[in-house]
This record gives C-alpha cells, sequence and structure tokens, in this order.
C-alpha cells in the first residue's frame, strides 16, 4: 500500500506500484518515459508528442481539456496523471471513480522537483528519479552561473494572439522568466490575463518581447503588430517547451536559454 498527497492537497492511495498509467499532460508524458516507465504508460493525449513514438505505440485518449472517458475506463488504468492547469479540475469524479489520480500544481522550481519525486516514490523509481533531480540541479547552478554578469530585462511573454493573452505571476512560465533575469511587466496580474497591446509601452515598455510557439502558432505579422506599440523592442519566436514544459525538458531548457540570451546580446 502506497499513501501520498498530491499537488493540491488530496491524499492518494494505491495497492502497489502503478503499472498501466495513464497521463493527461504532455510534460508529465515526457517525464514519465524519462522515469524509465515506458512499458507502464498506457494511454496519452493527442497532444503528447514527446517521445515522438508513442503517438503510434500507445492509446490517445483525447486532449488536455476534452478526454474521452470511456477509452480511460477501457484501458483499465492504476493510475491517472494530471494537471490543475493543463486538464479541468472537473475531470477529477469520473477519473476517480477510474483509477487513483494525482492532481499536479507546477508554479515555481520547487514544485517542479516535488512532483519529479512523487513520481519516483509512486512508480517505484526512486533511484531514477533522484538521478533526474540531480542532473536538473545541476543544469540549473551551470546556468547560474551563466546569467551572473546579464542584465535584468523587461519582458512580456505572449501566449495568444487576438485576444492577446501573456503569462503572467502564478504561472511556470514565469519563473522560467526569473531565472533568465526577465522582469515580467505583466507580473503585477495573475495567471494567464488578457491584455491590449496598443497599452504595452504604459505597462512597462518591454525590452524583449517573447512570442511562445504553444499553444498558438504566432507568425510574422504578430509580431510586426505589437512592435507598432514598443519601443526599440527585441522580439523573439520562443520555444513555449522549454518555458512551460516542467520536468525532464529543463535537461534541454538551460542549453536554450543560454542560445536565446547569445542571440539577444547582438540585439542590444
Amino acid at each position: 500500500m502506497k499513501t501520498v498527497t498530491d499537488q493540491i492537497g488530496r491524499t492518494i492511495t494505491l495497492k502497489a506500484s502503478p503499472k498501466r498509467i495513464v497521463s493527461l499532460v504532455p510534460s508529465q508524458t515526457e517525464l514519465l518515459f524519462d522515469l524509465a516507465l515506458e512499458n507502464e504508460i498506457i494511454g496519452i493525449t493527442k497532444f503528447c508528442v514527446h517521445p515522438y513514438h508513442f503517438k503510434s505505440t500507445k492509446t490517445i485518449v483525447g486532449g488536455t481539456k476534452k478526454v474521452h472517458f470511456n477509452k480511460i475506463k477501457e484501458l483499465n488504468p492504476d493510475f491517472i496523471l494530471c494537471n490543475k492547469e493543463e486538464n479541468s479540475y472537473d475531470f477529477l469524479a469520473e477519473l476517480e471513480a477510474i483509477a487513483p489520480t494525482y492532481f499536479s500544481d507546477v508554479m515555481t522550481f520547487e514544485d517542479m522537483l516535488k512532483l519529479i519525486k512523487d513520481l519516483g516514490q509512486i512508480c517505484d523509481r526512486r533511484t531514477e528519479s533522484e538521478h533526474l533531480i540531480s542532473k536538473i540541479n545541476f543544469k540549473l547552478n551551470d546556468f547560474k552561473n551563466f546569467m551572473q554578469d546579464k542584465p535584468e530585462r523587461k519582458a512580456a511573454y505572449f501566449i495568444w494572439a487576438n485576444p492577446w493573452m501573456v503569462a503572467a505571476s502564478e504561472t511556470f512560465i514565469n519563473e522560467m522568466l526569473k531565472l533568465n533575469k526577465f522582469t515580467n511587466i505583466y507580473g503585477y496580474m495573475s495567471r494567464y490575463p488578457k491584455v491590449e497591446i496598443d497599452r504595452i509601452r504604459h505597462e512597462g515598455d518591454p525590452d524583449v518581447v517573447l512570442l511562445s510557439s504553444e499553444p498558438f502558432p504566432f507568425k510574422d505579422e504578430h509580431a510586426i503588430e505589437i512592435g507598432k506599440y514598443t519601443n526599440r523592442t527585441s522580439t523573439v519566436f520562443a520555444d513555449g517547451e522549454m518555458f512551460s514544459w516542467f520536468g525532464s525538458r529543463m535537461l534541454l531548457a538551460f542549453d536554450y536559454f543560454k542560445q536565446l540570451h547569445i542571440r539577444l546580446e547582438s540585439h542590444f
């Protein structure tokens, strides 16, 4: 018997280490794979694109916002992994009726490490989770050294256009912005608010505008439109996975961030 408290404060009890896992979050699917749980994963969402071969070897149970509960039930899972931001809390009652369900809630680096540790405990992958945490912390410390002489820059991180939406406080993206010494001009707001781009100078006139590759497919015309309202701002098409995928993606993210800053240095 295993008992653990998930990240929204619920007590999860499992009879044994799970052997049939459904993951409803792309970044957490990748994390499970990197914890050597490929054989245990049986169901994923259509947005779980890493590792690539999963789309042909695992059962697709819907998206992150709209899941097919009947498909999940047919898979007979013994553990379901969700996320407060990616999935709906309304899912919980139906999912819990199928199998023990863990809800993650990751807004900080510490939250992410706690998730990795919890999954290591739940899935009997303590050694793998400890090694992963150690490697991520090594990458983090190396990146902090890289950033020591870098200046603070004001930034805005856009996730949607028409309506224009940004990542604000209480998000993992904001945590990544802080690590990159980007001061979020919308940091006084919460979560993913709508903003008026014609007021962006009044909001803080960012040095850097980041247009995320997900969930919206930003194009050059969006950068041009924002540029009408900014003053000598550098606009970057950012890899959204690197800023928002918590978990083992961090092993790649810090190297990506280094290259991002090298590119930015040529703009200032």
